[in-house]
């Protein structure tokens, strides 16, 4: 690989362009943004001094030289004027009143005290100020999931003053979302906010996203990677999250939109792919064909600008298959593409070739005739394509006339614990309503599996002088190389050293491969990795970059842009001698309170896998790799080293662990990382099913058999 040299100015410069290309505008009344030139602008709430880079724990604890806030970037732009008077009462009241960190791990609370406002400030600042901007700020993290309380989930009573407050007293006001996560978003009925964008946590330079948005510079493009309710209760996985012992997955492949496009959308306040514009596209269908050849649909879609800004938009692509003996959830993310940055009046030509698997079913039960295989059903099949997964219109079409058998596997990490899971059915009106039944239990004994297909033992040899570099170059084989060790040897090169080894950069998460002096002699090097995924976690103290979270990349919708920021990421690493990142994270957000949704990147499988495929790309593309994480089921922080997760095959297949098999067959996985909990019964770090059945990707194996 050619030397490279990683240029700063363009790492912060590509960190600021993914900052405003994750945000996510809700609403924008009454031209509220962009904020007009020369407009003046009154920021209130504390957190505008302490902006969140990141949500807590290994996730986000990178040690920056600095953090560029929101109030920072707007205090650089020229175009607009900050209410200083106000901002340095906000200064002096949060010098007597200092942030609370809390003592030790996972102790920072979700959110700071806030400055309670008067009638009077408020209407002073109005009457020096043409628009008001809110900061409501949290955050969460490794070990600490948020709650459904004030000042977490919900917003406390002073917040809610200040809204209130600012609403009354301002024709204009601006609400941002400084957050890892979704927060309950019902003061938009009670306060009706003109405008109201998540901005998530856009890392160390995150400040200048959000202004380059607020301004117009960038119009935002960033859409919805979640659906947002009107109530938390309102989340298929409600009554079964935060257990102490398990959580039975009762709502099975029934995950975020799956479940409200399927049978609850009059519960949706914002779909799944929402996300508004400065400016108006149109998106026409080109050409749309069947190949069942090849077993793929070919799409060409035609965006163009037809509004008066700069900006980009997301073409999402949705199937919609038959109800069959399965039951389907309504319609499913296929495909995405993000246009290029259009001039008003310019198109974009963007083109799919659609595998129709990305439409199949995995029937763990028998019910159509085919057991632990996916399949196609037997009906009509309709591919939708728009901006949203509200705003579609139909491209394709086609009927199975059978039942089509795509791929034959075999039992894996079946339950054990008897669950009733959620499955659709039509009533005489055509409504879907939800009925249950009984998740297949597992049928293979795990231990006899484990015995008949235990590899033959080499026989030690003792030392012949042969080193990994032989192997490499084809001098001796690899089970020669292997045959030199004894059990200690072989025992340290799986354990690896933890925290802070003195083998590697001073700091970081472990080494792992040489860390036994015989295994050192033997040119086994002594691998570096560190804590990600959102920069570098050294805890020497030593400074990195600290990038945006994995919400707001997802909600990009861009896999380039995604690749080429993690593309510098790797040239850090590299500078760092750090080999391996321990990222991306790549859960599911299966409900709202999961206090590492700020690490993952959305309820979707397909989109999971998709972006973090781009990321591990970047990575790879700069020398280095990431280890997807976390393996799996990994969707809640309560309880996570004992908390068993209860789900059935289809639900592991179809969801949890789809994201994970995009990412492996991409070819730029090269590393997996288990969760300390269990799954089915099962630790996941000594998960046969899991880690040999799900996880061997190469060579004469089958994949994900």
């Amino acid at each position: 690989m050619e030397d490279r040299v990683l240029d700063w100015a363009v790492y912060e410069k590509t960190a600021r362009e993914m900052a405003a290309e994750g945000l996510v505008l809700l609403k924008n009344d009454n031209k509220a943004l962009p904020l007009k030139q020369g407009e003046t602008v009154s920021v209130f709430g504390r957190m505008q001094n302490h902006y969140y880079k990141s949500g807590t724990g290994s996730g986000g604890m990178v040690n920056v030289a600095k953090v560029v806030g929101i109030i920072d970037a707007l205090n650089e732009c020229k175009d607009v004027n900050v209410n200083q008077k106000l901002a340095e009462t906000y200064a002096a009241w949060d010098k007597e009143h200092p942030v609370e960190l809390g003592l030790g791990w996972g102790q920072e609370p979700w959110s700071q005290a806030e400055m309670p406002v008067t009638e009077e400030l408020v209407q002073e600042a109005a009457g020096e100020s043409d628009s008001a901007i809110v900061i409501i700020a949290r955050t969460a993290g490794e070990d600490k999931d948020n709650t459904l309380e004030k000042g977490a989930f919900m917003l406390t009573d002073i917040e809610t003053d200040m809204l209130r407050l600012v609403r009354e007293n301002f024709q204009k006001m601006i609400v941002l979302l400084n957050v890892g996560g979704l927060i309950d978003m019902s003061f938009l009925d009670t306060i009706s906010p003109d405008a109201c964008m998540y901005v998530w946590q856009g890392g160390m330079v995150g400040g200048y996203g959000v202004a380059d948005v607020l301004v117009g510079d960038v119009s935002p493009s960033g859409k919805l990677t979640d659906t947002i309710a009107y109530d938390i209760k309102d989340y298929p996985a409600y009554d079964n999250f935060g257990g102490e012992e398990r959580n039975f997955y009762a709502e099975d492949i029934y995950v975020g939109y799956r479940y409200f496009e399927t049978f609850a959308k009059d519960k949706v306040r914002y779909p799944f792919g929402y996300g508004l514009s400065y400016t108006d596209f149109k998106i026409g269908v080109k050409h749309a064909s069947m190949d069942f050849e090849k077993g793929v649909a070919n799409i060409c879609v035609k965006v163009t600008n037809t509004g008066k800004r700069l900006g980009k938009e997301v073409v999402q692509v949705y199937g919609e298959m038959p109800q069959g003996r399965l039951g389907k959830p309504s319609r499913v993310l296929i495909d995405f593409a993000k246009t290029k940055e259009l001039v008003p009046g310019l198109s974009d030509e963007l083109k799919f070739e659609i595998p129709l698997d990305r439409m199949a079913s995995f029937d763990d039960s028998g019910a159509t005739g085919h057991r632990n295989c996916y399949v196609l059903e037997a009906g009509d099949y309709t591919i939708h394509v728009g901006n949203s997964i509200r705003n579609t219109t139909e491209c394709l079409f086609f009927e199975l006339a059978e039942t089509v058998e795509l791929q034959k596997l075999q039992e894996a990490l079946a339950p054990y614990e008897k669950f009733d899971r959620m499955k659709p059915f039509c009533d005489e009106n055509g409504r879907m309503l939800i009925e249950y039944e009984e998740a297949p239990l597992v049928t293979v004994d795990m231990y006899d599996r484990r015995e008949q297909e235990l590899p033959e033992e080499i026989p030690v040899t003792g030392d012949k002088g042969i080193t990994l570099l032989d192997v490499r170059e084809g001098k001796a084989s690899m089970d020669e190389f292997i045959a030199q060790f004894d059990d200690e040897d072989l025992a340290c090169f799986v354990r690896g050293e933890g925290m802070g080894s003195s083998l590697v950069t001073a700091g970081t998460a472990s080494a792992f491969a040489g860390v036994s002096p015989n295994l050192i002699a033997h040119k086994i090097p002594s691998v570096c990795c560190d804590d990600g995924p959102s920069g570098m976690r050294l805890d020497s103290g030593m400074k990195a970059f600290s990038l945006p979270n994995g919400t707001l990349c997802g909600c990009s919708f861009n896999k380039e842009l995604n690749t080429r920021l993690y593309a510098l990421l790797g040239l850090e690493m590299t500078a760092n001698k750090v080999e391996v990142l321990l990222g991306p994270g790549m859960n599911i957000h299966r409900h709202p309170l999961n206090g590492r949704n700020f690490e993952y990147f959305s309820e979707d499988p397909y989109l999971t896998g998709s972006i973090a495929t781009a990321q591990l790309e970047g990575l790879k593309s700069s020398g280095v790799s990431g280890t997807i994480k976390h393996f799996c089921g990994n969707n809640q922080e309560y309880h996570r080293h004992t908390t068993d997760s209860v789900i059935s095959q289809r639900a592991l297949r179809e969801i949890y662990l789809k994201g994970f098999e995009i990412a492996v067959k991409s070819g730029y996985a090269d590393s997996v990382m288990t969760t300390y909990g269990l799954v089915n019964g099962l630790y996941t770090a000594g998960s046969y099913d899991l880690n040999t059945r799900y996880s061997e990707m190469s060579g004469d194996l089958q994949a994900w058999s």
